[in-house]
């Protein structure tokens, strides 16, 4: 593991013991995986983890006196949604080895994209009497690892609804629809919203079963994603602004799109791909129904 050098003495690894984070599921708890592909914004996740430090090898190989306070702190940061925030943390003040619980539950409608678990023991208090070669500012990192999860496959992720489509302009037998407000250089998270019609039975059981999906469920959602992945498309290559040397800044739909289009087309020029659309659009149809391998399941 690639560790930072810094400006002042911190203890040696074995002072911290973290377990492995484990994810909470229905049957109890699962080590957590890379990814989670059938994750989608109504999924809340917990994770848990224990952690053991000795807190005075702590205090005593970073040159701290014996009444320095330390923290362990658990921040989470999620790359889809551009949100992070602390998910729990205990102050240490005794002696000895003492051992912390991380229980944390996460709403799935603050995560996307890449999600990312920091643990980190730290310097609780500034200390004025602290050595030259000791940390001294509140807050300086003594300890700290990093765990990952991706919830994002291959499909893109925003915010979804369910909804009834009869109290809506949308026809009342129409299945789902996904709503793109905003230009390019708009929020992903508020330019994209996905809408379920609540009287489609099989398609909203089959978003209410995305983290245990049947055969039945993951078609569903494979057509689901495959209709998605086009209007993003359509409408990308619609706009004018869309392009390879677009610079859209990180978290809107501008970038949103660009990675789709690359995960789709890899290789292609945008160009190329716009003019095959408008020339052929029922060529260009059957092109991308392909890259997105719709209905190959698991």
């Amino acid at each position: 593991m690639t560790r930072r050098v810094l400006p002042y003495r911190v203890p040696s690894e074995d002072v911290v013991n973290a377990d492995s984070w484990q994810l909470v599921v229905e049957d109890g708890e699962v080590a957590l995986p890379e990814a989670l592909p059938d994750w989608d914004y109504h999924m809340d996740l917990r994770v848990r983890r224990n952690v053991r430090i000795d807190v005075d090898q702590a205090r005593r190989q970073s040159g701290l006196p014996e009444d320095a306070s330390l923290l362990i702190s658990a921040v989470w940061t999620a790359t889809g949604s551009n949100l992070s925030g602390p998910a729990q943390h205990l102050r240490l003040t005794g002696t000895g080895t003492v051992t912390t619980e991380f229980d944390v539950l996460l709403r799935g409608s603050d995560l996307g994209g890449l999600l990312l678990l920091d643990t980190a023991l730290v310097l609780a208090d500034r200390r004025s009497d602290a050595r030259p070669s000791s940390p001294r500012r509140a807050g300086s990192v003594l300890w700290s690892d990093r765990a990952e999860l991706r919830l994002q496959g291959d499909a893109p992720q925003f915010p979804m609804a369910v909804i009834d489509f009869a109290r809506t302009s949308f026809p009342d037998d129409a299945a789902w629809h996904l709503q793109i407000s905003g230009g390019m250089e708009h929020a992903t998270m508020g330019a994209l919203l996905l809408l379920v019609n609540e009287r489609n039975a099989v398609t909203a059981t089959a978003f209410q079963n995305a983290a245990r999906p049947r055969p039945i469920d993951r078609i569903v959602l494979s057509a689901v994603y495959a209709d998605a992945a086009r209007i993003m498309i359509e409408h990308a290559l619609a706009d004018d602004d869309f392009a390879e040397n677009a610079d859209f800044t990180d978290g809107s739909l501008g970038t949103t799109l660009l990675s789709l289009f690359d995960q789709l087309f890899p290789g292609q020029s945008i160009n190329d791909v716009r003019l095959r659309q408008r020339q052929s659009p029922a060529l260009f149809a059957s092109d991308l129904q392909a890259a997105v391998r719709i209905f190959e399941v698991s």
